[in-house]
């Protein structure tokens, strides 16, 4: 299996090798079209805190988010993909995780946050 996927990745990159700069261009400004228009589209942006605090996660607009866990700034980061109410995360470590947005409430790990104001 992962020699299968390491041939896919391969003639992949060729194409964007062969296919020269304007090409490989024009697909990263569809990756950012595609990261902004979820921004547009996703009315859960800013920052989400637990009751007592210690957990603060920020929803960033381009996709991204950075959690900070009691006096440590930045403890996780990666990125994030709404779909109606739920939300798939992809830590920059390779930790996945979900969560569900329920009456402006954010249930996920356990963990209950809510809409900084």
């Amino acid at each position: 299996m992962k020699m299968v996927s390491t041939s896919i990745a391969m003639a992949l990159a060729s194409v964007v090798a062969d296919a020269g700069p304007s090409r490989a261009n024009s697909m990263m400004k569809t990756e950012n079209t595609e990261q902004t228009s979820q921004a547009v589209t996703n009315p859960y942006i800013g920052m989400w805190v637990t009751g007592d605090g210690q957990i603060r996660q920020e929803l960033l607009a381009n996709g991204r988010y950075d959690e900070a866990r009691g006096q440590r700034k930045s403890a996780y980061q990666g990125r994030y993909e709404v779909t109606g109410n739920h939300i798939d995360y992809w830590d920059d470590t390779g930790f996945t995780a979900d969560g569900k947005f329920v009456d402006d409430v954010l249930y996920h790990g356990g963990m209950i946050f809510y809409r900084e104001k």
